[in-house]
């Protein structure tokens, strides 16, 4: 699993990376333009940014965008208030926030937090439901899902080719692996194998041209 750090701080940077790299890779880069570049090449369980880079007021939300842009979950770092946060990002709001000073079970138990998720969707696709289970119920017109549980633990998808649905589970935020097929999110399109964030409050519209298969798992605490 992957973690992208941004912090201008070079001190802060590295004792934050070494941090993480307990539990995940991270790649670690100090300025908007470099994040930015991370983002457009890789793919990351969580992007964890600081609010202001290298002086800049609102390059966290610059970062922040790019990353919801891809569906990638973000949490902010910053040494103002939520209050202040909120207005800085307003109209975005990053899945987490992580307030200076921290403790080292803060960071942990932040990171912890996503990656768990993206190994619990993991998880959920490992028991995959047979196409012809009677589970699978018509959401709308070439859209299925299924809960076989029945208790929202999990949710599979299934898209006949050239469906489209608009998301609709703006009340908490979800892990998504897509498993076969593709999937188009407001037009940027992803293929399997692809793990996917939803944020809270996220209603794309969903498009697939070959069809798809996914299971999603929603964000917990």
């Amino acid at each position: 699993m992957k973690v992208l750090l941004v912090e201008d701080d070079p001190s802060l940077r590295e004792g934050m990376g070494e941090l993480v790299s307990e539990l995940a890779d991270v790649q670690a880069v100090g300025t908007l333009d470099e994040a930015l570049r991370a983002l457009a090449a890789d793919r990351f369980e969580l992007v964890m940014t600081d609010m202001r880079i290298a002086g800049g007021h609102t390059d966290g939300r610059g970062v922040l965008q790019a990353a919801r842009r891809q569906r990638h979950p973000v949490a902010i770092v910053s040494a103002a208030g939520p209050q202040e946060v909120a207005q800085v990002l307003h109209p975005s709001e990053p899945d987490a926030l992580l307030i200076k000073p921290f403790q080292v079970d803060d960071i942990m138990e932040l990171v912890e937090r996503f990656l768990a998720l993206k190994r619990q969707v993991v998880a959920a696709a490992g028991e995959p439901l047979d196409g012809d289970s009677p589970e699978w119920k018509e959401a709308s017109p070439g859209v299925k899902s299924a809960d076989p549980a029945r208790d929202g633990a999990r949710l599979w998808l299934r898209l006949a080719p050239e469906a489209a649905f608009p998301w609709s589970h703006p009340r908490s935020a979800h892990g998504i692996l897509l498993v076969e097929g593709d999937l188009e999110l407001d037009g940027e399109r992803y293929a399997a194998p692809c793990y996917l964030f939803l944020s809270l409050g996220a209603s794309p519209q969903v498009k697939t041209r070959a069809g798809a298969l996914a299971v999603c798992v929603p964000l917990r605490g």
